[in-house]
């Protein structure tokens, strides 16, 4: 397959095309001959004219690739070689929702010939690929798996807005069906990835690394989170004692926040699933899920707090909300704290504005059904900085009391500002 590939005599064809799939596309592109498919022909739109819908892409990076941006899922036809980046989102109970990858395993499964090679990317339980994305390959495509195609399983470390660690610089692991599969894989991204890559024995196991990754993660920030209310209480600096503590060589730096996105506040609910499925209940993680998930509500609870001891009726009360992507630097808003934290706003009649540099105010008009005003107004009784965008980095106090009314009140999620009592200001962080 590899040596087909290289020779451009058989192509790749990259199924998905947002933060992860993009750049897997664009960087197969550079090497091989590519078809880039999405079901959205808007997104398709904008990729032919070289324009990321993310922005995590520039128009440079779209020069010299041998790629052919389509919607019609009959293009798929002409590929041998197929990568599945498809959202792999929760529901409103969550619990995983697979619909996006059972039906990119339809439109693979129609396009699927003997000897041809799919490689899922999207993050997973344990069991996945090949449990519920190969039955719907066979079926679709009337081919058994080892006696006309093979499978594998590639997880994506994208991270977005992270101009430093970028795709190629990431050590990926690969996994395939069977040995010859997992060698014919690595090749194949070895083409791409200078970092190298790390071949798991069996497809479960990648899979299993991927979501643990997120996992950690996930219990490491919920530890911080813990340990901030616990030091409110105590009314100690949190960020002073992760400075302490810092000074020991092997402290992990994590700190307490919000915790959204697609990634750490979903992937531990993929794993919950399984192990539930399996008649176990995990309390290590479910516990770090309940703690992240409950951040918002306690940031508003601290803002109430602060209001009332300014004398001000929160019911009377105007709030600006700084930053609404799930985080810094970025402008996805998918699964983001921020609107939780406003809806907790919201439960109180607090009137909020909204305003973030990074974020299209048409995305959260249609997904939140929320206004994102172009610029701050004045008069506000409270400011809650709440993503730390480098735009937000280069802001003063003195700025941000101007925007205020007497006994200004400033909430400081990711601790950006460094407060003295003379700014005369009533301050809090995480």
């Amino acid at each position: 397959m590899f040596d087909a590939l290289i020779t451009k005599k058989k192509q790749i064809a990259v199924i998905g095309l947002g933060y992860v799939g993009l750049p897997v596309a664009l960087a197969f592109a550079r090497q091989f001959r590519v078809i880039g498919y999405d079901i959205n022909p808007g997104r398709i739109a904008m990729l032919q004219r070289s324009e990321d819908p993310s922005r995590e892409m520039v128009h440079a990076d779209f020069e010299e690739v041998d790629i052919r941006f389509t919607a019609n899922a009959d293009d798929l036809k002409e590929a041998n070689f197929f990568v599945i980046a498809v959202p792999t989102p929760v529901d409103e109970y969550k619990v995983p929702d697979l619909k996006h990858l059972q039906r990119a395993s339809e439109a693979v499964g129609k396009a699927l010939k003997k000897g041809d090679f799919v490689v899922y990317e999207s993050t997973v339980y344990p069991g996945c690929t090949e449990d519920d994305c190969l039955p719907i390959l066979e079926q679709t495509s009337g081919i058994k798996l080892g006696q006309g195609f093979k499978i594998g399983y590639s997880p994506e470390r994208i991270n977005p807005g992270d101009k430093e660690h970028k795709l190629a610089d990431i050590l990926k692991i690969v996994s395939g069906s069977d040995p010859e599969a997992c060698q014919e894989i690595a090749q194949v991204y070895r083409a791409i990835i200078r970092a190298g890559v790390y071949e798991a024995p069996s497809i479960k196991v990648a899979e299993a690394a991927k979501v643990i990754e997120n996992v950690q993660r996930d219990l490491n920030i919920s530890l911080m989170n813990e340990l901030s209310i616990i030091f409110d209480k105590m009314g100690i600096d949190t960020h002073e004692v992760l400075k302490a503590a810092r000074t020991k060589w092997n402290f992990l730096p994590f700190t307490p926040g919000l915790v959204g996105g697609h990634c750490i506040g979903i992937d531990p609910y993929y794993l919950l699933y399984k192990a539930r499925q399996l008649g176990y209940d995990p309390q290590v993680i479910h516990s770090g899920r309940r703690i992240n998930d409950g951040v918002p509500a306690y940031i508003v609870t601290r803002l109430l707090q602060m209001l009332i001891r300014q004398n001000k009726d929160p019911r009377q009360s105007k709030v600006l909300v700084m930053g609404l992507t799930f985080k810094e630097n970025v402008s996805d808003i998918r699964n983001s704290k921020v609107v939780e934290l406003v809806g907790e706003l919201m439960k109180y009649a607090i009137n909020v504005h909204l305003v973030d540099p990074r974020a299209s105010p048409n995305e959260v008009a249609h997904e939140y059904r929320m206004t994102l005003m172009d610029s701050p107004s004045s008069h506000y009784d409270a400011i809650i900085v709440a993503v730390g965008h480098e735009e937000y980095r280069t802001l003063d106090v003195a700025y941000l009391k101007s925007l205020m009314n007497n006994s200004p009140i400033l909430l400081d999620i990711k601790g950006l500002y460094n407060v003295s009592p003379d700014d005369n200001i009533d301050y809090w962080r995480m």
